[in-house]
């Protein structure tokens, strides 16, 4: 299991994202058994609430295709241990016919000094001569601010159940910007799910 304890911050205060650019490393083969119809979702993270956010997402994004998606966080809890058995028994349990595995490959964050825009206020006041102004200027320059860039590449793998191997793969590498101005943005997580389960949709891997 790959996983880096800083994603989840990066998941929850996410202030600019340009969205995944995404690259099909296993393409469906002619001899696997798709399309498929009952997806378990599992992703792998250190983080138990990274997991569930990532798989309630695509979850939701299959469901909206017709396809019977259960999340594997919404049948275990935090000392579940994170097996392949686990993972079994939830696919013998659900009748599933593929899994969906999601992972982190890796996470590089680089930090950018930020110099603060300086506020200014004007008082103006006439004086006893024509036309001319007494002007006073107060200007107030704040603290210095961080920011920081995050890339992101995940790994998704499809696997069928009968066959027990991958039959399909893609990674996907994103940008994330943040400051300690702008916080809460979990949109990331939506484009990551959509364009998971988009490129599932066109390669022909989800049942009609």
């Amino acid at each position: 299991m790959i996983g880096h304890v800083l994603l989840l911050t990066a998941f929850v205060t996410i202030s600019a994202c340009a969205g995944p650019h995404v690259t099909r490393v296993q393409t469906l083969s002619e001899t696997a058994d798709a399309p498929y119809g009952n997806v378990l979702v599992i992703s792998m993270f250190k983080s138990f609430d990274v997991r569930r956010y990532l798989e309630t997402a695509i979850v939701k994004q299959l469901s909206e295709r017709g396809i019977n998606a259960v999340a594997s966080t919404s049948r275990m809890n935090t000392r579940t241990p994170v097996t392949r058995q686990t993972f079994l028994d939830m696919v013998e349990a659900l009748g599933s016919d593929a899994v969906l595995v999601t992972q982190l490959m890796s996470f590089d964050t680089n930090t950018k000094v930020l110099d603060a825009s300086p506020e200014s206020t004007y008082i103006v006041r006439p004086t006893y001569y024509y036309n001319v102004w007494n002007v006073e200027l107060t200007e107030f320059i704040g603290p210095k601010d961080l920011e920081f860039t995050h890339s992101i590449v995940l790994s998704t793998q499809l696997y069928s159940v009968s066959s027990q191997s991958p039959v399909w793969a893609i990674e996907s590498k994103t940008k994330l910007t943040r400051d300690h101005q702008n916080r809460g943005d979990t949109a990331f997580i939506g484009d990551e799910a959509k364009a998971i389960v988009s490129y599932l949709s066109r390669d022909g891997l989800l049942a009609p």
